[in-house]
Formats: C-alpha cells, sequence, structure tokens
C-alpha cells in the first residue's frame, strides 16, 4: 500500500512540476514583483534551450519566437527566418501550381469552344505550317542570291591586294570591300532567319500535336 501511494505521490508531484516550471521561468523574465501586465516572449534555441523576456530576448532573433499572455499561455508567433523563407517558398510554390491549373484549364476550355473536331486543329496546324513553309522558301532564295553575289565578289576580290599575287596589283577599293562585308553580314541575317524558321515549325508541331491529343480526351474519342 506505501509503495503504491508513493508512486502516486511522485506522478503528481511531476505533473506539478511540469505544469509550474515553466510559469516561474516567465515572471523570472517578468522582473522584481512577478509583474502580470504585458506579454512575454518565449523561444527555443538550437540546442535545445528555452529562452524568456518581457521584450525579444537577444537569443531570439531570427528564431520562431512565441508570444505569452501573462497566464503564461502562446497567443501567437513571431516567425523566424527559416520559417518565414519556408512559408515564402511553399506560397511561391502553390502560387505557380494555381497558376499551371488555371491554365490548363482555360487551355482545355478554348479547345473546347474554338473547335468542333480533329480536322479544324490540323486545318489551322496546316495553314500556319504553310505560311513558314512559304517563308522558308523565300529566305532559302534569298540565301541563294547571296551567294551568288559573294561568289561574284570573291572573283573581283581576287584581283586586288592582298589577294592578288600580281606585285603590279592595285588596292581593293572600299566600295568592294564595303559591298563584300554587306553581304556577308546579309547572308549570316538570313541564316538566322532560316534556323528560327525551323524551330517555329517544330514548336507548332509539337502544340498541335498536344492539342489534339487533349481535345480527344475531352471528348472521350480514341
Amino acid at each position: 500500500m506505501t509503495e503504491v501511494f508513493t508512486m502516486h505521490w511522485v506522478r503528481a508531484l511531476t505533473i506539478f512540476i511540469a505544469a509550474v516550471v515553466p510559469c516561474t521561468a516567465l515572471h523570472a523574465a517578468q522582473g522584481s514583483g512577478g509583474s502580470s501586465r504585458g506579454a512575454y516572449y518565449r523561444c527555443k534555441d538550437a540546442s535545445g534551450q528555452t529562452h524568456y523576456g518581457d521584450s525579444m530576448p537577444q537569443r531570439c532573433r531570427g528564431l520562431d519566437t512565441e508570444v505569452l499572455n501573462e497566464n503564461g499561455i502562446a497567443i501567437r508567433v513571431i516567425e523566424g527566418e527559416q520559417t518565414r523563407l519556408a512559408r515564402q517558398a511553399r506560397e511561391t510554390a502553390e502560387a505557380k501550381a494555381r497558376k499551371e491549373r488555371e491554365a490548363s484549364l482555360q487551355r482545355d476550355r478554348n479547345l473546347i469552344e474554338t473547335y468542333l473536331t480533329v480536322e479544324d486543329i490540323e486545318r489551322l496546324r496546316d495553314q500556319r505550317l504553310e505560311l513558314l513553309t512559304g517563308q522558308y522558301r523565300i529566305t532559302e532564295q534569298n540565301i541563294a542570291n547571296l551567294r551568288d553575289r559573294q561568289k561574284r565578289l570573291e572573283g573581283q576580290i581576287a584581283r586586288f591586294r592582298p589577294y592578288s599575287s600580281d606585285e603590279k596589283a592595285p588596292p581593293l577599293p572600299d566600295h568592294l570591300a564595303e559591298e563584300m562585308v554587306n553581304t556577308v553580314k546579309s547572308l549570316e541575317v538570313y541564316l538566322q532567319s532560316l534556323e528560327k524558321n525551323r524551330q517555329e515549325q517544330a514548336e507548332i508541331q509539337a502544340a498541335f500535336a498536344a492539342d489534339i491529343k487533349r481535345f480527344k480526351e475531352l471528348k472521350g474519342s480514341p
């Protein structure tokens, strides 16, 4: 019987200490007189040590800090740096996901409202590709013309110093040098335009293929 009584007494004392110690530390942080006015602060540092104060303790700077009322009850939490950064990262990710969902829903609405059949989508795809193909052919012809001009200029320039092996050859005229420079630059521009056109055609093919696949899913067709 004595042993049972002792166990109950120890358990009761443990509960009492757990309840009283935080309040004791809080009142100690309030200063002499145990004033219960205003809010108080509590945080736990990286080593697990708890700090109290009637103003923000220096060791709590940058850490999650609880604001306590006069009864030692947490009424709110001041975010620490790590918590703030984690929350901002989470909110950014959630906003991005929400935006992607909205864009996906808008895309589905556009598909359903714009097209009646897969053939409608293919028709628009072919029209855009045809336009790019026409531009591609024109660019190819311009490149061919510029290469012919470049070849002609190279033949003319070869008669002048420093490209001619004839010691009596005259120096290269400025207008020929300038024309060659402009030809080479124009050739580079058209070659870049040709590559861009190829990329645009590939992107259109991929985008319309995705639209057709999604349209079939929405319509429930194979």
